[in-house]
């Protein structure tokens, strides 16, 4: 990711992690190193393994605008549909594998995936070896010390952008009554949850050492928290989203992230504190909005209580809209939530498609990429 200078725009980068699944019986098949020799030649470096052979991951270059990154989600989506076709199977936009594969499969050929393995056992190798997808966005910051204030800043905000994009209801053949279950099978995995409420750069590198040292995480990469610096650019990753089978809920999430980051960027620079939420409460709130997603209640964190899910999304909404205007993304940002607030949330489309025959392959046939 490129640098996002003082007083600039962020610039916005996202990783989407998808799932294969057999064209026939729609389970999981690790197709991915055969998917990945098509899909590499179409995409090159933007395509890449992930932790098991039943996913990939595209990867955006950075952006300035919606307008492009919407263009490059659907390129990618396309060539990595494209593959999957190529290798009799399908390309799946969902936070988890709605029908399991019928055998247990391996973990990618990769030493990093098999000494997480090694480490951490079924809490890697669980749910038959099928994986789980989200979406991550990356956001430009001028350097470290502004990536660290700016996940300190945006820990209330987190639950709200998760609620959006809950895509993850089925799971290993079943309905797990939760919007996104995604989010509390990767809960369960070393280093993952709220980002630590750290005073600076330094206690935030301090920390991350002695994590390592403690044996919980391999390296620096694995603290997996809900937004993280990255350790190799001066960029902010989110990592609470599901991957939407909707490209337009990626741009709308896109977008409030960038907003959002101008305005709290803004108040850090200015000196203003973040809030101190607990984490008790933070993960209240994210547990609610994977058990709600849109359709329910979200946690209104300046209370503790309660609060119905698009009424927090609209209060988003007014905190974003200097960021928004900044960007000349209001007019697109509120179009997308409209269309949203209609159609409902990834979770919702996904139980419609089952209701109909009450049937999974039709909800797999519902999240499938389309090749154009």
């Amino acid at each position: 990711m490129s640098e996002s200078g003082a007083g600039q725009l962020p610039t916005i980068g996202v990783e989407e992690e998808f799932l294969l699944a057999d064209r026939y019986s729609r389970s999981a098949v690790g197709a991915a190193p055969t998917v990945l020799k098509t899909a590499t030649e179409l995409l090159g470096d933007q395509v890449g393994c992930e932790l098991f052979p039943t996913m990939v991951e595209t990867r955006t270059v950075p952006v300035h605008t919606l307008d492009q990154l919407r263009d490059e989600l659907l390129r990618l989506r396309a060539g990595v549909a494209a593959a999957a076709d190529q290798a009799d199977c399908r390309a799946v936009a969902s936070g988890t594998m709605v029908i399991p594969s019928a055998t247990r499969l391996d973990v990618s050929d990769q030493d990093r995936y098999r000494l997480m393995v090694a480490e951490y056992g079924p809490l890697v190798h669980g749910d038959q070896g099928a994986g789980v997808a989200g979406c991550h966005i990356h956001l430009g910051v001028p350097d470290r010390e502004s990536a660290v204030q700016l996940t300190n800043h945006l820990r209330p905000w987190l639950p709200i952008l998760q609620a959006i994009a809950a895509n993850s209801p089925f799971h290993d053949g079943r309905d797990t009554g939760y919007a996104g279950w995604r989010t509390l099978r990767w809960a369960q995995f070393p280093g993952a949850g709220p980002t630590p409420l750290l005073a600076d750069a330094a206690e935030y590198d301090a920390l991350l050492d002695r994590l390592v040292d403690s044996g919980l995480l391999l390296d620096r990469r694995m603290a997996y928290w809900h937004a993280r610096p990255s350790e190799r650019f001066p960029t902010v990753e989110i990592r609470v989203c599901d991957v939407s089978t909707d490209p337009g809920v990626v741009v709308l999430l896109a977008g409030l992230a960038r907003a959002l980051a101008t305005v709290l960027l803004a108040e850090a620079v200015r000196g203003v504190r973040p809030p101190q939420v607990p984490d008790s409460l933070l993960r209240a709130a994210h547990w609610r909005a994977a058990r709600d997603g849109l359709t329910g209640a979200g946690v209104d964190l300046t209370t503790g209580a309660p609060a119905p899910a698009h009424e927090l999304v609209d209060r988003l909404l007014r905190r974003t809209a200097p960021g928004l205007a900044a960007a000349g993304d209001t007019t697109t940002v509120h179009r997308l939530w409209t269309e949203l607030r209609k159609h409902g949330g990834g979770a919702e489309r996904q139980r419609t498609a089952y209701r109909r025959r009450y049937d999974l392959r039709d909800v797999v046939d519902a999240v499938t990429l389309p090749q154009h």
